[in-house]
């Protein structure tokens, strides 16, 4: 079980990663943080159908981007 749950934490980090780098190149600075508090917001409403808890830490990720602190935190996270 260990290991299976080291690939999923893998496979959520790739994707998290894939994510940032697509809107670093994508999406100018002030509409990343934007966005990612966009996503955080319908992520606390995940109780809704279409929406789900999955978007606060995509836009977590996302808003990441333009707050120093915040990236510097995620990116200490995943070295553990």
């Amino acid at each position: 079980m260990p290991e299976r749950e080291s690939a999923a934490r893998v496979r959520l980090r790739r994707i998290r990663r894939r994510v940032q780098v697509w809107t670093k190149r994508h999406i100018p600075p002030g509409m990343r943080l934007l966005l990612g508090l966009i996503l955080m917001g319908f992520g606390v409403l995940g109780f809704l159908p279409v929406l789900g808890f999955w978007m606060f830490p995509l836009g977590l990720a996302v808003a990441a981007l333009d707050v120093v602190p915040v990236l510097r935190w995620l990116k200490g996270r995943t070295r553990k």
